[in-house]
């Protein structure tokens, strides 16, 4: 048999055995179950697969959402680039000449997870950036953190020496930094920023109250220009006030210094400087002292000044009159004190007299004659009491005694046991001046019919007139008169105190000031100056306000 013939033998053999078995129903069942039974297990597994992944999907998509919803983290000091790149307004004088803005910078970083020697790293930066802290760099780049900061606000040339270095794992990312092109000529007023471009004092520190930190906070300032911020000083006046009272610390010996100009009918403030003050372009530098603004953040008890506003109490009290005699023979002694005169005169005074010698006995009687509550009334009408309501953030809260006594009214009347800021004091000032209208100061451009809807009337205009011509009257025969200025016809008060120090009277350092308005026919502007010296000298008084500030 061939070998073909014997495989067709062997295959109908199997095909019949087959048939054979496939007709025996015990064999049959046992087969459909085994069949069944491995269809199940099948469909068992691809369930568990799509329940599987559905467990998956539904993991991932709720991890989505959680990370949707939830608050953004800050990590390591990154800040986000519209953050770094929010831009501040420019600020501008009266006449439009720049006191701030805004320049492109870039700030050094570094990747630690990215760095390989750190040794090496600060080795390299240390030749562009001889400054750095070695231990604090090394301890950064070293962190288990993505990003720390090196260096903020570098110059082009260092970005530039930075970038030579090759230096893998640190990198640049811009941002904007505040420029002040006056430096310290207006510092007290503009104020400055951090280093992150937030207004930490100033006009800059106003500007992120009035809203627009919380714009840059929402990423509605980025790199968009925005209209500059026009300010009420006059740069060139400011620039003259500035020296004038940097060079009083040297002059007079003195601690501290001051000067404001202000518009007597609006309110604005054309003018002011604190010494010692400091460069906005670098704060720091500057310390407490050149920091802390005396004219509306230091407190002082005003002296002789204050005489001004007892005898215009009087005056719009109708107690006194010009032509009156005022008794000043002798001392007054009250509660264990004696008040008396510098100079005094031993005679009766008439009212412009007790202005022109300065009468500490004149002026008593005159708030005596007024009456207790009735002074402490007018004191507060004129804005002395309270604190002072402007744009500048650094403005202090006036002093005065718990209880007002008779005593307490006395020397109050020559300026003593009331403790107020300059700048409000020369407020009050212009109230005398202006025909008794009250205008709280301010930094920003005002004009005149503004101004009168925030006036209020503290005195009557007959009393205004009558103090116009008391200043002029002093100017050109009293404590004045060394502020004369041809074509300017100047009038004022100086006034001398000896300075509190921790509660009591310190008599080797005195307060020494001047309010003045000019022109006394129609009083347009008002100035106050004033130092604070480290001994006591009547030479400074007899010579304040300084030549140059005269000049002006």
């Amino acid at each position: 048999m061939s070998f073909l013939s014997r495989i067709m033998v062997l295959k109908s053999r199997a095909h019949f055995s087959a048939g054979d078995r496939m007709r025996d129903p015990a064999k049959l069942a046992t087969f459909e179950g085994v069949r069944k039974r491995k269809a199940k297990q099948a469909k068992n597994r691809v369930g568990l697969m799509i329940a599987g992944f559905a467990v998956f999907y539904v993991v991932v998509g709720g991890r989505l959402m959680q990370y949707g919803v939830a608050e953004a983290e800050t990590t390591s000091s990154i800040m986000p680039a519209d953050r770094l790149l929010a831009s501040r307004p420019d600020l501008v004088d009266r006449n439009g000449a720049l006191l701030a803005t805004d320049v492109r910078t870039v700030s050094l970083f570094a990747e630690p997870h990215k760095i390989v020697d750190a040794d090496e790293v600060i080795e390299k930066l240390s030749t562009v950036l001889h400054d750095i802290d070695v231990r604090q760099t090394y301890t950064k780049l070293t962190s288990k953190s993505h990003f720390q900061w090196l260096r903020r606000q570098l110059t082009p040339k260092q970005q530039g020496q930075i970038l030579a270095l090759g230096i893998p794992g640190i990198g640049f990312r811009p941002e904007k930094r505040r420029f002040y092109p006056g430096g310290p000529t207006a510092s007290h007023i503009v104020g400055y920023v951090n280093i992150d471009n937030h207004g930490v004092a100033g006009m800059e520190r106003y500007m992120d109250q009035q809203g627009l930190a919380d714009l840059a906070a929402l990423g509605m300032t980025s790199d968009r220009p925005l209209e500059p911020v026009k300010l009420s000083i006059d740069l060139r006046a400011q620039a003259i006030v500035r020296d004038v009272v940097s060079e009083a610390i040297t002059k007079y010996q003195a601690i501290g210094a001051g000067a404001v100009v202000l518009d007597v009918h609006t309110g604005e403030v054309l003018a002011m400087a604190s010494a010692p003050d400091f460069d906005p372009n670098d704060p720091a530098a500057g310390g407490e002292q050149g920091w802390f603004n005396r004219m509306s953040n230091g407190t002082f008890e005003m002296g002789s000044t204050f005489k001004s506003f007892t005898i215009a109490m009087g005056l719009d009290a109708r107690k006194i009159r010009l032509n009156d005699q005022i008794d000043a023979r002798f001392p007054i002694r009250i509660g264990g004190f004696t008040i008396k005169d510098f100079h005094g005169k031993g005679r009766f005074l008439s009212v412009p007299e007790v202005f022109q010698y300065s009468s500490n006995i004149g002026t008593a009687r005159i708030a005596d004659a007024v009456g207790l509550n009735e002074h402490k009334q007018f004191i507060t009408s004129l804005g002395l009491l309270s604190r002072m309501k402007t744009e500048l953030p650094e403005v202090a809260m006036p002093s005065q005694p718990r209880e007002w006594k008779k005593i307490n009214s006395i020397t109050i009347s020559f300026g003593h046991g009331v403790s107020t800021t300059p700048l409000q004091t020369a407020v009050a000032g212009a109230a005398l001046v202006n025909g008794g209208k009250l205008i709280q100061p301010t930094f920003l451009p005002r004009s005149r019919e503004a101004a009168d809807q925030v006036a209020s009337q503290v005195i009557q205009p007959t009393t205004s007139k009558d103090m116009r011509f008391l200043f002029e009257w002093n100017g050109a025969n009293g404590s004045g008169r060394n502020a004369r200025v041809d074509g300017f016809d100047v009038g004022g008060k100086t006034g001398t105190a000896d300075k509190v120090v921790n509660g009591r009277y310190a008599h080797d350092k005195n307060f020494n000031a001047f309010l003045a308005a000019f022109p006394m026919n129609d009083p347009q502007y008002v100035v106050l100056s004033f130092a604070t010296s480290r001994r006591r000298t009547r030479a400074m008084a007899r010579h304040w306000p300084p030549p140059r500030l005269r000049r002006w």
